[in-house]
C-alpha cells in the first residue's frame, strides 16, 4: 500500500504534529467510537481540568467488555471461514519471506538471540520466547509485502495479529476456537483505529505510520484476548 509520510509536503498546521501521549488517548477514544454506540452520558473533568477519580466512561466501559467477551463470544461461520483464509496467507507470507533477505535476517536474530524455547518460528526449526517469536514471524510474514492489507485503513494487519496470536496461544496452550476469535479481534480493532484517527492524514499531516499504529493494537487486542486477561 501506498504510505504518504514521504511525499514531500509540509504539515499546514502545528496542530497535525501529535505526541505518543495524545496518540493513544485519541485512540482510545476513536476504538470506543467505532465499536460501540456513543453514550451520551460522559465523565466530566474537575475544575483543573483533570479526569482522575471521575471513573471509566461508559463507552470505553462497554469496549472493554466486548473486548474482554471475544474469547468467549460465538463467530458467525463466514467470520470463521474468512479469519481462517487470513490466517492461512498469513503462514504463506511467513513461508515466503523466509527465503527472502529481510527474513533470514529475522531467521538470524532468533537463532542468536534465544530465550526460552516455547514459541515456533515458522518455516524453521527455531523455538524461542513469545516476543521474540512475535517479533521474527512479523517480519517474515511482511519480508516481500505479500501479507494481507487493508486499504481504508492503511494497514497490514495480518503480519501484527497472527504472529501475536502464535506466540501467545503457545505460551498459554489456547484452543483452535480460542486462537481463531483472538485473531477476529485483532483485526476488528487494529484497523479501526486507524480508520477513526482519519487517514491518510494521519500519515500526511502528522508524519505518523497508519500501518504500524493499527498493527500495534491489533496486536495488542490479538494477545489480551489469547491470555484470557
Amino acid at each position: 500500500m501506498k504510505d504518504d509520510r514521504n511525499n514531500g509536503e509540509p504539515a499546514q498546521h502545528a496542530q497535525a504534529t501529535l505526541s505518543r501521549r495524545s496518540l493513544f488517548g485519541i485512540a482510545g477514544l476513536a476504538v470506543a467510537a467505532a465499536v460501540v454506540p456513543l453514550v451520551a452520558q460522559t465523565t466530566k473533568p474537575s475544575s483543573s481540568g483533570s479526569t482522575m477519580g471521575q471513573g471509566v466512561s461508559p463507552a470505553m466501559d462497554k469496549l472493554s467488555a466486548y473486548m474482554s467477551e471475544a474469547s468467549e463470544r460465538p463467530l458467525p461461520d463466514e467470520v470463521t471461514e474468512k479469519t481462517t483464509q487470513h490466517i492461512l496467507d498469513t503462514l504463506a507470507a511467513m513461508i515466503s519471506g523466509s527465503e527472502l533477505t529481510p527474513g533470514r535476517a529475522a531467521l538470524q536474530f532468533a537463532e542468536g538471540y534465544g530465550g526460552k524455547e516455547v514459541a515456533t518460528i515458522v518455516a524453521s526449526k527455531i523455538l524461542c520466547g513469545p516476543i521474540e517469536a512475535a517479533l521474527t514471524n512479523g517480519m517474515l510474514a511482511h519480508a516481500d509485502e505479500t501479507d494481507d492489507s487493508h486499504p481504508p485503513s492503511q494497514s497490514h494487519p495480518g503480519c501484527a495479529v497472527v504472529p501475536a496470536a502464535l506466540a501467545v496461544g503457545e505460551r498459554f496452550e489456547i484452543s483452535g476456537v480460542h486462537f481463531l476469535r483472538a485473531v477476529a479481534l485483532g483485526y476488528d480493532v487494529g484497523p479501526r483505529v486507524t480508520m477513526c484517527l482519519g487517514v491518510p492524514a494521519l500519515s500526511r499531516d502528522a508524519h505518523l505510520s497508519s500501518h504500524s499504529i493499527a498493527g500495534a493494537f491489533g496486536a495488542a487486542m490479538t494477545e489480551d484476548s489469547a491470555t484470557g486477561k
